[in-house]
């Protein structure tokens, strides 16, 4: 059966971005000036790094200053600026404010939508170790209290950002893949789909002015961006056109990092070991009740193809790689290993 057409307003609405200068807040608010939609950003007050200072010049006059979990500000804030949309991504040592920037949607009644800081995995069917559990406990719990309220919601199911998977990175898509050698998790052979961060923020957007996602669990399944790690490696060796070691990190090697507790890179630990090593984006059927999936709501759209984001990664790897191909010439030898093939053990 065709998708059904999607219910656009005629007027697009007013829109509150909390955490906008982070990581994937960024994505989200350039999609979201993009647009005809009036654009607010929530920013804590006190001094800001200073590429986040940047990134609000970059936004121009779009700012509030305060913070989430001050209910009577966030009040004051909904109704001053007249906000139909609430989008939050802050970080994950600040999710449960999330609880009182709920109560304050409640009261005000005028929202029409409320996205909490998701943005990966559908974490009521994911189960990761600890300490990413402890993470995804609180983003059930804020769902849990979204929905006993009543207020509208959307929750972004983007699964991995498009990059090289490292599992001690926060933000892997800010670095290219390894050149030296290329971790396997398990025996690779487990896929998980990858998205780039523009068409997060696009088809984020796309989504508020959605009714068919209303209360909907929107997830990303790209087909052409399902890779496990094998094939990962390769299209960086076909990329690069060298083939570089590669080093199998267990299933147990990942535990016992996410076990040493050192944050964040344990906590990355515990989420690689979920995707990886228990398949956590693949192992389950989407639920035509409570889920929709992106390229089925817009078949007309395409997402960049992972390969295409790679590209990018060759062009940041290019200096490194001339300097090492150099070395080798000078050297008079033949292309080589850069490191021996060793056993992975957890440290912090």
């Amino acid at each position: 059966m065709a998708p059904s057409s999607p219910t656009i307003p005629t007027s697009k609405g007013r829109v509150l971005i909390v955490g906008g200068t982070g990581f994937i807040g960024k994505f989200v608010t350039e999609a979201c000036l993009s647009t005809a939609h009036p654009t607010y950003l929530l920013i804590r007050p006190g001094p800001l790094m200073s590429s986040k200072a940047t990134t609000i010049k970059t936004f121009q006059e779009k700012g509030a200053i305060g913070r989430v979990n001050n209910k009577e500000f966030m009040e004051m804030i909904l109704k001053k600026y007249e906000i139909d949309v609430v989008i939050s991504a802050i970080g994950g040592g600040d999710l449960l404010d999330q609880l009182t920037l709920v109560e304050a949607i409640k009261s005000v009644n005028t929202i029409k939508r409320f996205l909490p800081s998701e943005f990966g995995h559908d974490v009521d069917r994911a189960d990761p170790v600890e300490p990413g559990l402890t993470m995804y406990k609180q983003k059930r719990l804020v769902r849990r209290v979204i929905e006993e309220s009543g207020v509208p919601y959307t929750y972004i199911c983007c699964n991995s950002i498009a990059s090289w998977p490292y599992y001690d990175n926060c933000h892997p898509s800010q670095l290219p893949p390894p050149l030296d050698q290329l971790h396997i998790y398990g025996h690779g052979d487990v896929k998980a789909y990858f998205v780039d961060g523009y068409d997060i923020g696009k088809f984020t957007m796309k989504v508020i002015d959605d009714d068919r996602t209303i209360n909907k669990n929107v997830h990303f399944r790209p087909s052409n961006n399902c890779y496990s790690m094998n094939e990962l490696a390769s299209l960086w060796e076909n990329k690069i056109a060298r083939k570089i070691p590669r080093v199998t990190v267990s299933e147990d090697d990942l535990l016992a990092i996410a076990a040493e507790n050192c944050i964040p890179e344990s906590i990355v630990a515990s989420f690689t070991h979920d995707i990886f090593i228990n398949g956590c984006q693949v192992n389950f059927k989407l639920d035509a009740i409570h889920d929709v999936e992106i390229s089925t709501l817009y078949p007309g759209e395409t997402l960049r193809s992972l390969e295409d984001c790679y590209e990018k990664f060759v062009a940041m790897a290019a200096d490194k790689i001339h300097k090492e191909e150099t070395e080798v010439t000078a050297g008079g030898g033949g292309a080589k290993a850069l490191v021996e093939p060793v056993p992975i053990t957890a440290s912090c």
